[in-house]
C-alpha cells in the first residue's frame, strides 16, 4: 500500500497543447491490463532526455540516445511495460527499431522522430508483434485528456498511477506543465529514476530544453532512492510543443526560464516523490535533510549512505529508535576529516544526536513515537559549512523481499 498517494483526479491534469495520450492492452506480460502507451507530439516539439548511467543499458534507452543526438524534434513516444527489452543484444534493438516503424507508419511521421521505452522484465525478448497488433487502439484512443489513462498504462509492479500538473503564466500566455511516471523498484539515483514523461506547452530552444531536464533531474529523480539499485532502463524525458504561442525560452537568462523550470521541477520533484511514496512494499515515507556540508556533493553522500542503508530502512520498518544505525551510516558516507564531535541529528523534532553523541535530553520511547508516523523527517547537520540537500527513500518492509521474490513468478 502507498504512503499517502492517491491516484490522480484525471480532472486535475492540465492537458498540454501538442499532446496526445492513447492506450491499449497488448497482452506484453500478463492478459487483462493495460501495458502499451502513446505519445503523439505536434510538429516542432522538442524532446531532451537524460537516461541510466547503468552499463547495461536496454536497447530502447540506447536508440533514444542515439535519436536524441542526431535531432530533438520528435513527434512520438511509444512505452511497453511488462517487457524491459534489456540484455537482449541486437535483437533488442531491432525489436526497439521495428516497433518505431510500426509507430511512424500509424502516425505518418518517420522512425527517427519516434522514441521507444520499455519497463519490466529483463533478459525477455519483447513480443514486438503484439505492440504492433496493439497500435492501431493506441492510435483510436489517442486524446489531450488521457493523462491519468496514459500513466496507468506504463505501471508494472505500482500500486498508484503517477500524474501531476502546475501550470504558469508567460509573456501573457497560460502554460500547462504536466507529467508522469512509474517506478516503485530497482530504484536509485543516478540520473533519473525509472520511467518520467513531463511535457508543457511553452516554446523552449534545444540547447536551454537539455540544460534544464539535467538541472531539474538533479534536484528531483536523482534526489530519491527505493533499494540502491539503478534500472537498466532510466528514463527522464523533457517535452517542448511551442503549442501555447508564448515567446521561445532561448536563453538561462530569459525572463521565463526561472518560472518555467520552477514549475517543471514542482512537478518532478512530486512524481519523485510519488515512486518512493510507492516504494515496493512501503510503510514509510522518509525525509532525509543535510544540512552544514562543505558542498552539495558532500550532502548528498552522506544523504544517500543514509537513505540506502538496509539497516536504517529495516529500523524504520520496525519503528526500532536504534540510533547505532544513523551514525553509522553517516559515518560510512566516506567524507574526509569528518569531525563527528560537530555532527547533530533529529528525528523529527526530537535531537536525538548532539555533539557526535547521545544527546542528554533524549528518550528512547520519544524516538520510537517519531518513527511511527508514517512520514518522517531525518536532519543531519554536519557542522562545517553551509551546503545541504534533501532526499526521499522509505522502508524496507517483509513485502519488499516477497513482491521481489515473486516478481517472475
Amino acid at each position: 500500500m502507498a504512503v499517502n498517494l492517491n491516484p490522480p483526479d484525471p480532472e486535475s491534469l492540465s492537458p498540454v497543447e501538442g499532446v496526445r495520450l492513447g492506450y491499449a492492452e497488448a497482452g506484453i506480460r500478463t492478459s487483462g491490463r493495460r501495458d502499451l502507451m502513446l505519445m503523439s507530439l505536434a510538429p516542432g516539439s522538442r524532446v531532451a532526455g537524460v537516461f541510466t548511467e547503468n552499463s547495461f543499458a536496454a536497447a530502447p534507452v540506447q536508440v533514444c540516445r542515439q535519436r536524441l543526438a542526431v535531432s530533438d524534434h520528435i513527434r512520438a513516444l511509444i512505452v511497453n511495460a511488462g517487457n524491459a527489452n534489456c540484455g537482449a543484444g541486437k535483437a533488442g534493438l531491432a525489436a526497439a527499431r521495428r516497433t518505431c516503424d510500426a509507430v511512424a507508419k500509424s502516425l505518418g511521421c518517420t522512425a527517427s522522430e519516434v522514441l521507444p521505452f520499455s519497463t519490466g522484465l529483463i533478459l525477455e525478448h519483447l513480443p514486438v508483434e503484439r505492440i504492433e497488433a496493439a497500435l492501431p487502439h493506441c492510435v483510436a484512443t489517442l486524446n489531450v485528456a488521457h493523462w491519468a489513462d496514459a500513466a496507468a498504462a506504463i505501471m508494472t509492479t505500482d500500486t498508484v498511477p503517477k500524474a501531476v500538473s502546475r501550470t504558469v503564466a508567460l509573456s501573457g500566455k497560460r502554460i500547462a506543465v504536466t507529467g508522469m511516471a512509474k517506478g516503485v523498484g530497482m530504484l536509485a539515483p543516478n540520473m533519473a529514476t525509472m520511467l518520467a514523461f513531463i511535457a508543457t506547452d511553452a516554446a523552449v530552444s534545444g540547447p536551454v530544453l537539455r540544460r534544464m531536464v539535467r538541472e531539474v533531474a538533479d534536484v528531483s529523480f536523482n534526489r530519491v532512492t527505493v533499494d540502491g539499485d539503478t534500472s537498466t532502463n532510466d528514463s527522464f524525458v523533457l517535452i517542448a510543443t511551442g503549442a501555447s504561442g508564448a515567446q521561445e525560452i532561448s536563453s538561462p537568462a530569459d525572463a521565463g526560464y526561472g518560472l518555467l523550470q520552477g514549475a517543471i521541477g514542482e512537478v518532478a520533484v512530486l512524481l519523485a516523490q510519488a515512486i518512493v511514496r510507492d516504494g515496493e512494499g512501503a510503510t514509510k515515507f522518509i525525509t532525509v535533510e543535510v544540512s552544514g556540508a562543505t558542498a552539495v556533493d558532500e550532502a548528498v553522500a552522506v544523504a544517500r549512505s543514509v537513505a540506502n542503508s538496509p539497516l536504517v530502512k529495516t529500523a524504520f520498518f520496525a519503528s526500532d529508535p536504534n540510533l547505532g544505525r544513523l551514525i553509522m551510516a553517516v559515518g560510512n558516507a566516506g567524507i574526509p576529516a569528518l569531525d563527528v564531535s560537530r555532527v547533530n541529528i533529529f528525528l523529527g523534532n526530537v535531537k536525538v544526536i548532539d555533539a557526535g553523541g547521545r544527546a542528554a535530553s533524549y528518550r528512547e520511547e520519544d524516538g520510537a513515537r517519531e518513527m511511527k508516523n508514517a512520514e518522517i523527517t531525518i536532519r543531519i547537520d554536519l557542522g562545517r559549512g553551509t551546503a545541504g540537500t534533501t532526499m526521499w527513500t522509505c522502508d524496507y518492509s517483509y513485502d519488499y523481499v516477497k513482491i521481489n521474490a515473486e516478481y517472475r513468478t
